[in-house]
Order: C-alpha cells, then sequence, then structure tokens
C-alpha cells in the first residue's frame, strides 16, 4: 500500500500555547492549540493561532452533515436529528433511535457500514463485555449519522451500498453544504473513524458554520438541526457528556465535540466558537473552549466544562488552566 502523502502545512505545529498543566504549583505541560470567535456576519472577533490553516474537525462536522441530509430529503423528528448528528453513547435509547431510523427506510442494522465497536458510554460498554456482545456497526457511536446517511439515500433512490464514497452524490452534497456554511472549501478529504468521509475546513470556517446554524429561523433546515439539537441533547451524547450538559446549561447554545480534541459551538446571536487542540489531547479542549466562551461575554453557567483536576496519590495538586484568552 502506497503511504498517504503527508501535508507540509506546518501551521499548526507553531500554534501557541492555549492550556498549562499544574503541578503543585509547577507548570508540568503545555497544550498548543487555535481558537476562532466568529462574529453573526462571519468575521473574525477573536483568534488564537493559525485560524485559516485547514483542520479535519472530525464529529463537529456531524451537525453540517445531517443539515445536507435534511436538504436532501431527509424527514426524521427532532429527536432523531439530533441523533444522526450524534457522537452518541450507546444508552439503549439511542440504539433503538438508530433502529427506529433504519426501519423509517426499510433498511436493517446489517446495511450499516460504520465500523462496529462496543458503547462508549462505560457502564453500558462493560454491560456488553458481560453479556459477551461483539463490537457492532450499532454500537459503535456515529450509529447515527451512519443510518441517516443510509435514509437519506433511499429517500432519493441512491446507491446504499457505497454510500461512504467521496464521489457518492450523497458526500458530494455534504462536501457543498460545508463549503456554502463555512464560507470556503473543502481542503481535503481524509477517512474518520468510522469510515465516512471527513472534510477539512479552518478552525474559522468550522466557528462560522456553527454560528449560521444556531441563528437560523426555524423553518429552515438549518433551524430545525439547531432545534434538534437544543431540545434533544441527550441524543447529541448521553450521560456525564460535557457538550450534552453545556447545551442544557446556556439557553440557544449548540455544540458539538469532535476527535483529536475539536469543539465547535454556536451562539443563538450568530457568533461562533470553534476550538482545535494541537496535539489532539482530549484533556485540554473543554477548559480552552470554556475560556473562549468566557472571552466573547457569555456568563451563563460553564462548569460542564471544567477540567478534571490534577491528581497527586489519588488528591487533586494542580488544575488544567487557559491562557492567552483573557475578555
Amino acid at each position: 500500500m502506497t503511504p498517504p502523502q503527508l501535508s507540509s502545512d506546518p501551521s499548526l505545529h507553531t500554534a501557541p500555547v492555549v492550556a498549562q498543566v499544574h503541578r503543585s504549583g509547577f507548570v508540568e505541560s503545555v497544550h498548543h492549540g487555535v481558537v476562532a470567535v466568529t462574529a453573526a456576519d462571519g468575521n473574525l472577533e477573536l483568534t488564537v493561532g493559525p485560524v485559516g490553516t485547514p483542520i479535519f474537525p472530525r464529529s463537529s462536522n456531524k451537525p453540517v452533515q445531517t443539515l445536507a441530509m435534511l436538504r436532501n430529503g431527509l424527514d426524521l423528528p427532532d429527536r432523531l436529528v439530533s441523533l444522526a448528528s450524534a457522537s452518541h453513547n450507546g444508552e439503549s435509547f439511542h440504539l433503538d433511535g438508530v433502529r427506529e431510523i433504519l426501519a423509517s427506510a426499510g433498511l436493517g442494522e446489517d446495511a450499516l457500514q460504520n465500523t462496529p465497536d462496543r458503547p462508549i458510554h462505560e457502564p453500558d460498554r462493560e454491560q456488553w463485555i458481560a453479556r459477551g456482545l461483539a463490537p457492532s456497526s450499532l454500537g459503535q457511536n456515529c450509529s447515527g449519522k451512519h443510518a441517516a446517511m443510509l435514509a437519506t439515500c433511499v429517500v432519493n433512490g441512491w446507491d446504499t451500498a457505497t454510500y461512504r464514497d467521496p464521489d457518492h452524490p450523497l458526500q458530494v452534497a455534504i462536501a457543498e453544504t460545508l463549503a456554502e456554511l463555512s464560507g470556503e472549501s473543502v481542503a481535503a478529504t481524509g477517512v474518520d473513524g468510522c469510515g465516512a468521509p471527513v472534510m477539512a475546513i479552518s478552525t474559522a470556517g468550522l466557528a462560522r458554520a456553527f454560528g449560521t446554524l444556531a441563528a437560523a429561523g426555524e423553518d429552515t433546515p438549518e433551524g430545525r438541526v439547531a432545534r434538534a439539537i437544543r431540545t434533544y441533547p441527550e441524543f447529541l451524547g448521553g450521560t456525564g457528556r460535557d457538550v450534552t450538559d453545556l447545551i442544557r446549561a446556556v439557553p440557544g447554545l449548540i455544540a458539538k465535540d469532535g476527535a483529536e480534541a475539536v469543539y465547535a459551538i454556536g451562539l443563538p446571536d450568530g457568533r461562533g466558537v470553534a476550538v482545535k487542540i494541537s496535539d489532539g489531547n482530549q484533556r485540554a479542549r473543554t477548559v480552552v473552549a470554556q475560556a473562549a466562551l468566557r472571552a466573547a461575554g457569555i456568563e451563563d453557567d460553564l462548569s460542564a466544562l471544567d477540567a478534571d483536576p490534577v491528581l497527586g496519590h489519588g488528591e487533586p495538586v494542580g488544575a488544567i488552566t487557559a491562557v492567552g484568552l483573557d475578555g
């Protein structure tokens, strides 16, 4: 197999420090990253690092993918629109919802092509292991998205066997929608962890896209995505998930977490916030997103984004703090 060509853009390598890890009063580690806050008109309000450098937003792209599906005839109740945008826990109501999406299109679980896995919610994962259940596409956290992709294909008469192909009409529609909302061309297309295409845009473009979704009128497809996420945040994440708790805590806010330490947030006034931690370490993403929201003037309870304490001998001895984002 020929190895993929690596990007030569060094911008992400030189992003500034956005978080410090303190242990017993000593800075033990630092995390570099990129932060973009966009205004309602899409212009940049706050920037840290190379906000124009393309990144893979990973699962933070999902609400825009769902928008593309709604624009192309997918019709689901709001709780399942949220599930289509989800990296879900794999709790029983998530799995039942995936089955419902598939059944609405006359399909079974065998149509799913996402990578088999067990639920990411630890109690459910342990239960699967105790019952001897093998990893499955249904149990994997992207099964809502894949079920919705399949249902969209059925509505349009598109081939369901090749729906993950970047040249498939579904993926072409997603790329066009992502380019429209971000205000920039898709810079690269890769294979996401679940097997579907993942498309690169900049951190600024990601913030712009989420601001657009969050401010949209409810009678538009964009507004339907935002309403579904706000109304059913438990379908977007689940029990114990910071993204679910954040949406519940801040009126009008929408958000989606992504692998490799990406966080995208839309505010009801049309502003957007996007965070990318350069090294992909998830421990820094929430505290930096929290600081970005504070810098944007959000005064609501943001404790859902509090970082876990740094432990020594099982006791708190330090903290992860954001730097360079004073409002």
